[in-house]
This record gives C-alpha cells, sequence and structure tokens, in this order.
C-alpha cells in the first residue's frame, strides 16, 4: 500500500463522500449569496439598512441551538461569523461588478 493511500478503496471512497458534500456546500454558499443580494436590494429600495446586527446575533444563537455536534460552539461562531463576512464582501463585489 502507498503511503498516502491513494489506492485504498476506503480511503477513495471516503474521498468521494467528501468531494460530493464539498460540491453541496458550494452549492449551498451560491444559492444563499444569490438570496442575500435580492434581500439586500429590497431594502436599498424601500430604504431599509443592509447590515442587521440582531438578527446575526439571533441566527448564531439559534444554529447554536440546533447544533448538535460534533461541531463546536465556537467553531460554528467561527463558520457563521465568517460566513457572513464574505457574503457581505461577496454582494458588494456583485454590486461593483
Amino acid at each position: 500500500m502507498s503511503q498516502t493511500g491513494v489506492e485504498d478503496q476506503y480511503v477513495l471512497k471516503v474521498r468521494r463522500e467528501i468531494s460530493d458534500l464539498d460540491s453541496q456546500l458550494v452549492a449551498l454558499v451560491n444559492k444563499r449569496l444569490k438570496i442575500v443580494a435580492q434581500l439586500k436590494r429590497y431594502k436599498e429600495e424601500h430604504g431599509i439598512g443592509f447590515v442587521d446586527l440582531q438578527r446575526e446575533e439571533w441566527m448564531l444563537q439559534y444554529l447554536s441551538r440546533a447544533n448538535r455536534g460534533p461541531l463546536s460552539a465556537e467553531g460554528l461562531r467561527e463558520i457563521f461569523e465568517e460566513l457572513l463576512d464574505l457574503t457581505k464582501r461577496e454582494v458588494d463585489r456583485q454590486d461593483d461588478g
């Protein structure tokens, strides 16, 4: 067997599963970006501020309660804080582009 495990059938199977999940994550992030961009346009048209820090904190608390692990509470917060920041940057890029 090679040291990297690239010929190991179990390793190959799990890697395919991980790749499938990664593809799903990318699709979901793209879907989320489209919906947030729609919401931003609506808010701008109606004079509503884009960023709602109370909503963001509510979302983080909601997701923390829904999280059954093994993702830690800290890890969950890190992922979604970065996702929120990334979403804002990407939506701004769409507006600029």
